[in-house]
């Protein structure tokens, strides 16, 4: 048999203390996916997902997580301080986002959106049956959407267009829009003559750079220091102080 040279076995050592060493690495990894159809899930702090997929529970993303994905069909969404998700989508559930999230899109059937304080959103916030809230310091790159609720910015910025059907529309002391849109109702075979007309106020230091479109009739208040573009379907009543006083 040949002798095998020092050099051999001193790799060999190599390779095996390596792999040693590399071993609980790999078990620390944290799960790139994870699903469940009863029950929820969590991302926890620090961690990083790929896909977070749940059916009947909700999705808790803690802070300073990062998950590429995170649905759910009946739960809420929850993401804590700090995380970056790219997209958060639900059907029976509402959103709650965190303070100085970076989220890529969220969106939901029935339930609301909040998002926190300094956040930023790359893409669009959409629901059908729900409110959606934006707080001070917070960003949207695209639309803010919803068919049957409101829309309140305080003191956030939306680049795209704030879209409604039945809600109103609130834009606190130094907020600012792309554009606002109100779609007209779709009654059926009711009319009901005494419906409450939607409410949008521009508050103070308020800004809507594009056109403000309404399909219906709405009471619109723009507040004396506020700078909007063109309006179509609704004369503007002027006020001033921090709201209207009808």
């Amino acid at each position: 048999m040949p002798r095998l040279p020092s050099s051999f076995f001193r790799l060999a050592a190599g390779v095996l203390a390596a792999g040693l060493l590399l071993a609980p690495l790999a078990l620390a990894e944290p799960t790139r996916k994870q699903s469940r159809v009863f029950g929820g899930l969590v991302a926890t702090t620090g961690a990083e997902y790929e896909r977070l997929d749940a059916v009947n529970g909700g999705i808790r993303i803690e802070r300073e997580a990062r998950v590429g994905a995170a649905e759910t069909v009946n739960g809420g969404i929850l993401v804590e301080g700090g995380a970056e998700v790219g997209r958060a989508e639900t059907v029976n559930g509402g959103i709650r986002i965190g303070e100085r999230v970076r989220l890529g899109h969220a969106e939901t059937v029935n339930g609301g959106i909040k998002l926190g304080r300094d956040s930023q959103v790359s893409g669009s916030l959409r629901t059908v049956n729900g409110g959606i809230g934006l707080a001070a310091g917070s960003r949207v790159e695209g639309d803010v959407a919803t068919i049957n609720g409101g829309i309140r910015l305080g003191g956030a910025a939306v680049r795209g267009v704030l879209r409604t059907v039945n809600g109103d529309i609130l834009l606190e002391r130094g907020s600012s829009a792309g554009g606002i849109q109100i779609e007209a109702a779709h009654r059926g075979l009711w009319n009901w003559s005494g419906e409450k007309l939607p409410r949008v106020v521009i508050g103070p230091e308020g800004v809507v750079d594009g056109p403000m479109v309404f399909r219906r009739a709405v009471r619109l208040y723009v507040h004396a220091s506020a700078r909007i573009g063109p309006i179509e379907g609704a004369t503007p009543l002027p006020f001033e102080g921090e709201s209207p006083s009808e």
